[in-house]
């Protein structure tokens, strides 16, 4: 009522004035409720995204921060458990800790060397299942009773098993096969994704890798890397049948190919020979793939759209992620729109820049014989307490399709033809069929150095298992497809 008598007090023009200061006030309070408004916004907005974050580390992440290695509450474990034991599938046992009567506590490591870098080691940190599973290894499962018994009798409770996918005699085969030559080897089933046998050399014995960590850390072999997934090496002419795939994707006449094969093939000043100068005549492309002719290849290479090609690559993992529980790296390949002709050449036979590990063409053979579908490959089948119950398992599951089953079942026609009549014939009138695709890479400018490849599967009507095997510095003295079938001979002994 007072601002009333005020206003009416007031002169026409000291009422205008009062109604803009008025305004101005409303003005700034609705700019102030604006401005509190968007800070709470702002704070709501962190807050969702907390709870999100939150959400998402209790489910996907907590269990990686739990289970890794370098995880100090990991250790505080050790104290009250004693690390559980590793075994393969049929329970031979591949790591357990002994203790003496004083309460000290050895790995032993049954089989030394022959599972070096798989199992791995205990010492100077994890690597391999021990440290894969070293949360399960350091977890007790026990009935409650026998863990209030050994509370009450001052002793350790025994930690969980760790029953693995791998084969002790399947591994023990692949590690006489390779012998003393530098490599690696893969073994799986395809049709799971079960690793069933991984072999890299050189190796060591995980029995002593403490008295012997100084020398093996400085070993100038990288004796601790695990060629199988951390190798890197060109593919040769394995790769070609990546080459087939995209070949095939952009020729759908690509029964109808024919190319003259003379021994050798020249294009933009760079010369490309048939492995020991063989001239193959007139092939078609599964001749091509069962002999592995360079120059038809090379000449397919001169045809591709490298975009497309690179795609390809891509769709088959090429300098993408892999699917892996051990640590591993990226496979590369570089060709793009730029490459010359001499770069689409190499590259198309396996050589150039390329580079792949023996695991990842592993998973391209398994995709090949599982009708283009690539199983998640794994290592731990299942988790058992002392006592041999089951704790967990790990489910079967499809990681991905990298190619379609008509193109598989094709690739895999032309890889049999390999060994019934081309580069792997030492396959051919076993008691299993197989297929396969053998390689060369040059990894210096002597063209008589070379590493040796094989990849390829068994059973071919409904594949059991693949093989991948490199033998470095072969030079011509040595066939990776030589240590595939001692491998394959094993498995179906």
């Amino acid at each position: 009522m007072r601002q009333d008598i005020e206003r009416q007090n007031m002169t026409r023009k000291e009422r205008k004035e009062a109604k803009k200061r008025e305004k101005k006030r409303l003005k700034a309070k609705r700019a102030r409720n604006k401005e509190f408004a968007r800070v709470t916004y702002v704070f709501v907005g962190l807050f969702l995204v907390l709870l999100g974050y939150i959400g998402y580390f209790q489910v996907k992440k907590s269990q990686d921060i739990i289970r890794s290695p370098y995880n100090a509450r990991q250790n505080s474990n050790a104290k009250r458990v004693t690390r559980g034991t590793i075994v393969d599938k049929n329970g031979n046992v591949l790591a357990k800790t002994d203790t003496a009567a004083d309460g000290s506590e050895t790995r032993e490591y049954p089989y030394g060397n022959a599972f070096a870098h798989v199992v791995g080691y205990n010492v100077q940190g994890k690597s391999g299942i021990e440290s894969l599973g070293n949360y399960d290894l350091l977890t007790s499962d026990e009935n409650f009773l026998i863990k209030l018994k050994n509370e009450f009798q001052d002793k350790k409770n025994m930690g969980n098993t760790v029953v693995t996918t791998l084969d002790a005699d399947l591994q023990e085969a692949a590690y006489q096969a390779l012998g003393d030559k530098k490599g690696a080897v893969v073994a799986m089933e395809p049709k799971t994704g079960k690793i069933l046998a991984m072999v890299s050399k050189p190796d060591f014995d995980p029995n002593a890798v403490e008295e012997n960590w100084n020398s093996l850390s400085s070993d100038t072999n990288s004796v601790l890397l695990n060629r199988a997934t951390q190798g890197q090496y060109a593919p040769g002419s394995t790769f070609k049948v990546v080459t087939l795939l995209e070949f095939m994707r952009e020729n759908p006449d690509y029964s109808s190919y024919s190319y003259n094969c003379t021994g050798s093939i020249e294009n933009s000043g760079i010369k490309i020979h048939c492995y020991n100068g063989h001239v193959h005549g007139q092939v078609n492309l599964q001749d091509s793939l069962a002999y592995s002719c360079n120059t038809s290849f090379s000449n397919i290479g001169l045809s591709l759209d490298p975009s497309k090609f690179k795609k390809t690559a891509e769709e088959v993992l090429f300098d993408s992620k892999l699917p892996s529980d051990l640590p591993y790296s990226k496979s590369s390949f570089t060709l793009d729109g730029s490459a010359g002709n001499g770069t689409k050449m190499m590259t198309a036979m396996g050589q150039g820049e390329t580079q792949v590990s023996p695991y990842h063409m592993a998973l391209i053979t398994s995709a090949i014989a599982n009708g283009g579908k690539l199983m998640k490959p794994y290592l731990v089948d299942k988790v058992t307490n002392a006592s041999g119950a089951v704790m967990k398992e790990t489910d079967q599951e499809e990681y991905k399709q990298l190619m379609t089953e008509e193109e598989a079942s094709q690739i895999k026609e032309y890889m049999k033809s390999v060994v019934d009549y081309g580069t792997a014939s030492v396959l051919s009138g076993q008691s299993y069929t197989a297929a396969g695709k053998t390689g060369t890479a040059e990894y210096s400018s002597d063209k008589e150095k070379d590493h040796s490849w094989f990849i390829g599967m068994s059973n071919v009507e409904d594949p059991e298992l693949v093989v991948s095997v490199i033998i470095e510095s072969s030079d011509g003295t040595a066939k990776a497809v030589n240590v595939a079938k001692e491998i394959f001979d094993s498995y179906y002994r």
